[in-house]
């Protein structure tokens, strides 16, 4: 019986041991970890912890406590602001690979913006306090966090610019381009964006009425920028709608 319960042990503890060279060897290629030696990878892969949300759940309202980075292993999420009116603005899209609700990691205050899942998606969530007790250790990984911070902070101000100096056709054809750039898959018609997309949702992502993006997506489709199939855009001539932002 005690070899019985010893190989237990052991098989369990290999179970253990494989499963958190996993989460490390997935850490190792997001981009806030990429610079981690693998024991570091080992130690934030044992607290980081597993977690699922069907497509369109909430992960975290805007002025939640925010205490927990969350990275993405399967799936995607919106990042959005919701007007007293009740319109949404999207902020950012996220995927596989990618980190989001780091902010909170520095300051440990209420979260700034919402995040949905858009469709079912798998997280690894990491909690304030393990985290910062691994950066009081290692110092160049607070250095990554404020890289991204930064690069985040680049893209607040690209998308604040657009507000202000681009018109709604404008805006949706650059967000057009950069969902091809991002999500794209190429075909022989064009490039695909692998993402379903309603026009209220490309109207929160450009921050316009959904009229106003009916009307602009109507004329790229009558011209035939674009084309739509079961809710997926397919951008056909890139060059043409690159110089529809103007």
């Amino acid at each position: 019986m005690n070899m019985e319960n010893g190989a237990r042990q052991e098989r369990q503890s290999n179970m253990e041991r494989a499963a958190l060279d996993e989460h490390a060897q997935f850490l190792g290629k997001v981009p806030i970890f990429s610079t981690l030696e693998p024991d570091e990878l080992r130690e934030l892969g044992a607290v980081a912890r597993r977690r699922s949300y069907e497509a369109h759940e909430v992960i975290f309202h805007r002025n939640d406590p925010g205490n927990t980075l969350f990275v993405i292993r399967a799936g995607r999420v919106r990042i959005f602001l919701t007007s007293p009116e009740g319109q949404e603005v999207a902020l950012a899209l996220f995927r596989a690979g990618d980190a989001f609700g780091e902010l909170a990691l520095f300051d440990g205050q209420r979260r700034s913006a919402s995040a949905m899942a858009i469709e079912p998606v798998e997280v690894y969530a990491i909690q304030r306090q393990d985290f910062m007790s691994i950066v009081m250790r290692r110092p160049h990984m607070a250095l990554q966090l404020l890289a991204t911070l930064s690069q985040r902070l680049r893209q607040t101000d690209s998308m604040v610019e657009d507000l202000l100096f681009l018109d709604v056709h404008g805006r949706v054809a650059k967000k057009l381009l950069e969902l091809a750039g991002t999500h794209g898959v190429v075909t022989p018609e064009g490039v695909r964006i692998e993402m379903k997309l309603t026009q209220s949702d490309l109207a929160a992502l450009v921050g316009a009425s959904r009229e106003s993006v009916n009307k602009v997506m109507s004329y790229l489709l009558a011209k035939r920028y674009v084309s739509a199939e079961k809710r997926k855009i397919t951008v056909l001539r890139l060059a043409e709608l690159r110089r529809r932002i103007t």
